[in-house]
């Protein structure tokens, strides 16, 4: 196979020539990789008035082959020419050196989606992905629904029982229904915490999977609110403080219009109880020792529900341009006289446990049906203006 391959768009006039051509550029991009280079890849598209040349560099792209074949695909359905050739040798990933290729300290927010990483982070985020959910970066689908319970987990082997599951022993376990062109469903047990929710969806996020959706349980703060209700998340309020330093508290971070609006199809559908509005996420698992300062947030931001989580999965959302969601149930009124005690929160969990998974999975397959090529994403798309350092 050539080191170099040169397509032009306007050469490929059907869709079964555009998917040889495709699936020969993954190929030699693969190859290029497991050779000991990185490949690079070039676009040249000529509708783009202050984009034209957009340019990048790849890691593993067998771990999202079905990604780079749907956007490849898109771009020589509009005339758009392309190189891939070697760029340079690859770092190992126990070099020092590895890092400082990816500081997000220097990173190009107006990247395109295909180029946001380099392909230092891409190979360090996907080794560290091995690491934490005991399976292959090419075993993740392109939905991923994160929990933090072993009965979200539990539901999920009974819906797919062939599902791949994890090698071995490991501290977010993942689990997966695969479908062709990576269109089944990924769970990962991620645990409890805020850190936790930034370490899963920071390299899960280099995958570029089309949905991410966090599935857990929350304190209601709402009167007229009971023990298994459930909250769709409308917006966040970021009390973690994980992300602070990398994307400021003033930037409105608010969940994916659609897989909103589909959550709440399956919801009505079912006959399910809900509030929709602002979900409060801390780091603080004894936010109710800080009474008086926790609810006086509370208040202001008009927080329906809180949790450890969710803000944290949805400021990640944000900032790596992944369409995201959160469905969350009551298990417990802290503020109301009802805390999560062990008796009551089994019998709720036991209660509440299919429907709730069932409830998303049902939400995706209505994603999937109507956006087979990814959700639109354009309120969480990168600006590639003037304004932002493009041509005038």
């Amino acid at each position: 196979m050539d080191e170099r391959l040169e397509i032009a768009g306007e050469n490929f006039s059907t869709d079964e020539e555009r998917t040889q051509i495709v699936e020969k550029a993954c190929d030699l991009m693969e190859k290029i990789y497991q050779d000991g280079d990185y490949p690079k890849l070039m676009v040249k598209r000529s509708w783009s008035e202050h984009n034209p040349i957009i340019t990048g560099e790849m890691a593993l792209p067998s771990a999202y082959r079905w990604y780079l074949k749907r956007e490849l695909r898109k771009l020589l359905e509009k005339g758009a020419s392309m190189k891939i050739f070697p760029s340079r040798p690859r770092v190992e990933v126990n070099d020092p050196l590895l890092f400082d290729n990816a500081d997000e300290d220097d990173w190009d927010i107006t990247q395109k989606k295909m180029f946001l990483y380099s392909p230092e982070r891409i190979d360090i985020s996907l080794n560290r992905l091995e690491h934490y959910t005991g399976t292959k970066p090419e075993d993740f689908q392109r939905y991923i629904i994160f929990t933090n319970y072993d009965m979200h987990v539990n539901v999920f082997e009974d819906l797919f029982p062939d599902c791949v599951k994890p090698n071995r022993s490991v501290q977010m376990p993942a689990y997966h229904h695969k479908l062709p062109e990576n269109k089944g469903f990924s769970l990962v047990n991620i645990g409890v915490g805020p850190s936790n929710a930034k370490t899963i969806s920071d390299h899960v996020a280099v995958l570029r999977p089309d949905a991410m959706v966090m599935v857990g349980h929350c304190g209601g703060l709402r009167n007229h609110q009971d023990i298994g209700d459930f909250v769709l998340a409308t917006g966040f309020m970021r009390a973690d403080g994980v992300l602070d330093q990398l994307l400021p508290l003033n930037i409105p971070i608010t969940p994916n219009h659609l897989l909103n609006v589909y959550l709440k199809e399956v919801l009505d559908s079912n006959n399910r109880k809900y509030r929709l509005g602002t979900v409060y996420t801390t780091a603080n698992r004894n936010w109710e020792f800080i009474k008086k300062r926790t609810v006086h947030e509370i208040h202001i931001s008009r927080s329906v529900a809180i949790d450890m989580e969710s803000a944290t999965v949805a400021t990640n959302g944000y900032r790596y341009r992944i369409p995201f969601a959160t469905l969350l149930c009551v298990s417990d009124k802290p503020l109301h006289g009802k805390p999560k005690l062990s008796d009551t929160a089994q019998t709720f969990y036991q209660n509440s446990k299919e429907m709730h998974l069932e409830i998303v999975i049902d939400a995706l397959n209505m994603s999937k049906a109507n956006y087979p090529d990814g959700l639109p994403n354009s309120s969480i798309r990168a600006i590639n203006e003037p304004l932002m350092g493009g041509p005038e």
